[in-house]
């Protein structure tokens, strides 16, 4: 038996229109520079951002400070270092602060999205 590395496992077919339409999408919308009005998050996401805060304080910026941020400033899309991961970010228009000011796009509202492709980028992720 040969006990090498394990082999990478192929994406599922149906993954991986979904997942590049996502990055079609984030390029898109990234590129662009737009900021987003900030639509409120998912009603299930924040006991659970809040939840993590506490039980890791610190570890990023706290939510009520990002919403605060997020309403005043407007949200942007913005891929991570490597688009063709599909991570996908948004965070406030004037921050670049991955590691700390992002959430992904599924924990935006989405019914109170007004952007088409802002709205389905969130809905893609959440599937």
């Amino acid at each position: 038996m040969n006990e090498g590395s394990p082999k990478h496992e192929p994406m599922p077919s149906e993954e991986r229109p979904k997942k590049e339409r996502m990055i079609a999408l984030a390029l898109e919308l990234s590129q662009s520079q737009e900021t987003f009005s900030f639509p409120g998050l998912d009603p299930d996401t924040y006991p659970k951002i809040k939840a993590a805060e506490e039980e890791y304080p610190g570890y990023t910026t706290p939510i009520d400070k990002l919403v605060e941020r997020f309403k005043r400033e407007g949200v942007k899309v913005v891929l991570g270092k490597h688009p063709e991961s599909g991570n996908v970010f948004i965070l406030p228009s004037q921050s670049n602060d991955i590691e700390n000011d992002s959430i992904s796009p599924k924990q935006l509202h989405t019914s109170e999205l007004t952007d088409a492709r802002l709205k389905e980028l969130s809905q893609l992720d959440r599937s």
